[in-house]
């Protein structure tokens, strides 16, 4: 029999267009190699524009989807989006305290790209004291980390996020990629944080406009990176230049943001076939 691929369990919402949540983590596992398995911890009302409302999954009955598949599946890595309520982020916690050694990604999504936000200061506060503590990276924008870093987030129009990194490091996370999607730069510069210091920092041409699950895209390809065996300097290396693809190749499905193209090189090699 084929062996079988590396498995990631991603706990997160659903998005009805594909183009974040639960089925863009699931789209970009399945392309990078790996096996997605998926424990539903909210339904949401969105289109390509954004979010128009959430509704959490009982925890009881997202803690009963993940320990249903760990009994059964061998899993190398959790990856973490939207969690949907304070009760399902303790459940949560509570679950992968019991797999310490497997991998956690977590996509801390505290709003949509339009700006509608998707997680409570309770549920930031059970995040911090809960999940980040256990978290082998955290992938948070210029904007997340400073929420994440501080109860009352400076107004400063050039924060420190290397202290910031420091702040969330300190807790217990091992690694801290901020993402400089939502900065003023030229190019967009992602880098990545160890305890020792800046382990890699990145820079990328800056695309027009914005897009529908670009953080998602590229926190899921980080664990599938490490789901294959690379360290992390090499899987958030190797998902960027996955996700840069994507967003390069991305598509206008609706009258919102476009969506990344997740099997860019699939529609690449079906094109070259053509003669």
């Amino acid at each position: 029999m084929t062996p079988s691929p590396p498995a990631v369990l991603v706990f997160a919402a659903t998005d009805p267009s594909s183009g974040a949540g639960l089925q863009a983590d699931v789209l970009t596992l399945a392309s990078m190699g790996c096996h997605p398995l998926s424990v539903v911890t909210g339904i949401t009302v969105q289109d390509t524009a954004g979010v128009e409302d959430l509704f959490p999954v009982e925890a009881e009955w997202v803690a009963d989807q993940a320990r249903c598949i760990l009994e059964d599946v061998p899993v190398a890595v959790f990856k973490l989006g939207v969690l949907g309520s304070v009760e399902s982020i303790a459940a949560i916690a509570e679950i992968v305290s019991d797999y310490p050694d497997i991998p956690l990604v977590l996509d801390p999504i505290l709003a949509s790209g339009r700006g509608d936000e998707l997680a409570s200061e309770d549920m930031l506060a059970a995040l911090r004291d809960l999940i980040i503590p256990q978290t082998t990276l955290v992938t948070p924008n210029t904007l997340e980390i400073l929420r994440i870093a501080y109860d009352d987030p400076p107004d400063e129009g050039h924060p420190d996020l290397a202290r910031a990194a420091n702040m969330v490091l300190n807790t217990g996370c091992e690694y801290v990629l901020i993402t400089g999607t939502h900065s003023n730069s030229a190019q967009v510069i992602n880098t990545l944080y160890g305890r020792e210091g800046v382990i890699r920092s990145d820079g990328w041409e800056r695309l027009n406009g914005s897009y529908h699950g670009s953080g998602c895209t590229l926190s899921s390809a980080i664990a599938a990176g490490l789901a294959q065996g690379l360290d992390m300097a090499e899987a958030v290396a190797e998902a960027q230049e996955y996700t840069w693809q994507t967003l390069k190749d991305a598509f206008r499905l609706g009258m919102g943001q476009p969506i990344p193209d997740r099997l860019f090189w699939a529609r690449e090699a079906s094109s070259g076939d053509v003669h």
